[in-house]
C-alpha cells in the first residue's frame, strides 16, 4: 500500500515537472515570437526612416540647385534650402506628438493588441478541436 502511494507521488512529481518544463518552453517561445515581431517592426520603421532621410537630402539638393540657378548664386540657393529645412524642423518639433509619437504609439499598440487577440483566438480554438476529436459519430 505504501509502495502505491510513493509510486503515485513519484509519478505525479514527474508529470508536474514535465508540465512545468513544457510551460516554461511555451513561455520562452511566446516571448521569442513577440520579440521577433517587435524587432521586425523596429527594423522596418528604421528602414522607412532611412529611405525618407535620403529622399529629403536629395530633395534638399534639388531645391538648393534650383534656387541657385534662379538667383544665380548657389550659396543663396543652398541657404534658402537650409532655411526651408530649419522651418520644417521647427514645425516637426512643435507638432512631434501629433505627427510622430502618437502614430508610432498607436501602431505599436495595434500590433500588440492584434497579437494578443490572435493568441486568445488560438487558445479558444484548441480546446474545441480536442473535444471534437474525442466525440465518436453515432451509428
Amino acid at each position: 500500500m505504501e509502495d502505491n502511494f510513493s509510486n503515485y507521488f513519484n509519478q505525479t512529481g514527474k508529470v508536474a515537472k514535465e508540465y512545468l518544463e513544457t510551460r516554461l518552453d511555451l513561455i520562452k517561445l511566446q516571448a521569442a515570437g513577440k520579440l521577433s515581431k517587435a524587432l521586425g517592426l523596429f527594423f522596418s520603421l528604421t528602414m522607412a526612416f532611412l529611405l525618407f532621410f535620403f529622399v529629403v537630402v536629395f530633395l534638399g539638393m534639388v531645391v538648393g540647385f534650383w534656387i541657385g540657378e534662379i538667383t544665380g548664386s548657389y550659396t543663396i540657393g543652398f541657404s534658402c534650402a537650409a532655411g526651408l529645412f530649419i522651418v520644417l524642423l521647427i514645425i516637426l518639433l512643435v507638432f512631434r506628438k501629433a505627427l510622430i509619437q502618437r502614430p508610432l504609439s498607436n501602431m505599436l499598440i495595434a500590433e500588440l493588441v492584434d497579437e494578443m487577440v490572435d493568441d486568445n483566438r488560438q487558445s479558444e480554438k484548441e480546446p474545441a478541436e480536442f473535444e471534437s476529436e474525442e466525440e465518436e459519430p453515432v451509428a
